[in-house]
C-alpha cells in the first residue's frame, strides 16, 4: 500500500482522532512534563560532557539518589497516562520528588528537570475529568421539503389535490 492511497490517509486520520480522544480523558500533558522532567535528573549526574579536549564529569556522591528520583518521575509520568485515577497521588509525589532533586541531583538536573516535574505535578493535581458528552435519544424532526410526512398517511406519495 503506497502513501498516496486514500486508505492510508483515512487510517492516519482515524488513529489521530483516537489518540486525541484518549489524550483528552487523562492528564496527558502533566504526565509528559513529569516524564520529561525525570530524564535530565537521572542523566546529568552520570553525564560526561566534552568541551574539546576537556572532559567535565558531573558524577556526584548522590548519583544513585538521582537515578532513583529520575526513574520514579518517569514511572509517575507513565502512570499518569495509564492510571488516571492516581493523578492526585502521582502529582503530589512528582512535586515532592522535584523538590528533593534540588539538593540531591545537581540542582534538579540544572533546574530543567526540577521545573518540568514541578509544573507537571501541579498540572496533575489540578486536572479534573471533563463532563461527559450528553447522549440525546430524541431524534431531530427531519426537514421534509416535499410536503409529505409519513405521519399524515401520505406514505411519501404526493397528492394531486
Amino acid at each position: 500500500m503506497s502513501a498516496e492511497t486514500p486508505a492510508a490517509a483515512g487510517q492516519f486520520t482515524r488513529r489521530r482522532a483516537q489518540f486525541r480522544d484518549w489524550r483528552g480523558t487523562r492528564p496527558f500533558w502533566a504526565g509528559l512534563l513529569v516524564l520529561l522532567g525525570g530524564v535530565p535528573i537521572m542523566y546529568f549526574p552520570y553525564a560526561h560532557l566534552k568541551f574539546g579536549a576537556l572532559t567535565l564529569a558531573m558524577s556526584t556522591t548522590a548519583g544513585a539518589g538521582s537515578l532513583i528520583i529520575g526513574v520514579l518521575l518517569v514511572v509517575l509520568g507513565v502512570s499518569l497516562w495509564f492510571q488516571k485515577h492516581v493523578r492526585t497521588f502521582a502529582g503530589v509525589a512528582a512535586i515532592l520528588l522535584a523538590l528533593v532533586s534540588i539538593p540531591v541531583s545537581n540542582f534538579g538536573g540544572f533546574v530543567i528537570g526540577f521545573l518540568l516535574s514541578l509544573i507537571g505535578g501541579a498540572m496533575a493535581v489540578s486536572w479534573a475529568p471533563g463532563e461527559p458528552k450528553p447522549v440525546t435519544d430524541a431524534v431531530d424532526e427531519p426537514n421534509h421539503l416535499s410536503g409529505t410526512i409519513p405521519a399524515n398517511g401520505a406514505n411519501g406519495r404526493h397528492s394531486a389535490g
